[in-house]
């Protein structure tokens, strides 16, 4: 059999996390039982001859390792934020979140009005 590819697996939800270079998608997916995973995948864009190209690291995370791995996460970025970095101020990263994607949001709304009439499909 080939190698374990899951291109032709149905994505039934998906989130995009934009970290400056790097892209991570949280992907959700079927196995051919009906059952569901999760991949996480860094993409990370990086100059290639005359263009880009993208270098990926995926993870796949399956229903019995959920809880286990949310919970290690969460107990290793409260411990960087109480005990490594506990005067850094981490909800000043989400005000500034949210006012990107509040920013993004109005583009594309401004975008999506201003064009709207001069539509032509082919």
């Amino acid at each position: 059999m080939g190698e374990n590819n899951d291109q032709d697996r149905e994505e039934i939800y998906s989130e995009r996390v934009r970290a400056g270079k790097r892209t991570y998608f949280f992907d959700v997916k079927t196995t051919r039982g009906g059952d569901y995973y999760l991949t996480i995948t860094e993409s990370k864009r990086k100059p290639k001859d005359d263009g880009f190209a993208y270098e990926k690291h995926k993870i796949f995370l399956y229903k019995e390792d959920f809880n286990k791995f949310v919970d290690a996460m969460n107990k290793t970025v409260e411990h960087v934020k109480t005990e490594l970095l506990p005067d850094v101020d981490f909800a000043e990263f989400d005000r500034k979140y949210e006012e990107q994607s509040e920013n993004s949001e109005t583009k594309t709304e401004e975008v999506a009005s201003e064009g709207s009439s001069d539509l032509k499909w082919d």
